[in-house]
């Protein structure tokens, strides 16, 4: 098994609905991405899976989350824009582009801070 990844990133803004603190205020974050794809053999040219590709797949998705205020997006208009539905969305986005038979999608993983983040996985 390979494990392979691509980091990225995001600015948005976004408050949490019903949070008893600050984080139900507007505010906004720079959000790491990881995108993981688990490749179970190497193609012909050694690769389980070309990082372009990945990053291509998650190019499109950066780009519609990307400075906008993250509780109009209609992901998010009747569920809470945490980083683990954020996640969530992330992953059922890219699960049907990033598998085939030597690969597939294996974790999606987003942080709000460098020392805080959420990895989600299929079960």
């Amino acid at each position: 098994m390979f494990d392979i990844f691509i980091k990225t990133s995001f600015s948005a803004g976004h408050h949490l609905r019903e949070y008893p603190g600050n984080c139900e205020h507007p505010h906004g974050h720079n959000w790491s991405v990881k995108v993981t794809v688990r490749a179970t053999e190497l193609d012909h040219l050694g690769m389980g899976v070309d990082f372009r590709t990945v990053k291509k797949a998650v190019a499109g998705i950066m780009d519609d989350l990307d400075h906008r205020d993250l509780n109009e997006h209609p992901a998010f208009l009747t569920k809470n824009p945490s980083s683990e539905n954020i996640a969530v969305y992330i992953f059922a986005e890219l699960k049907p582009v990033l598998q085939n038979d030597h690969y597939a999608l294996y974790s999606v993983s987003v942080g709000e801070t460098e020392n805080t983040s959420v990895t989600y996985r299929a079960a």
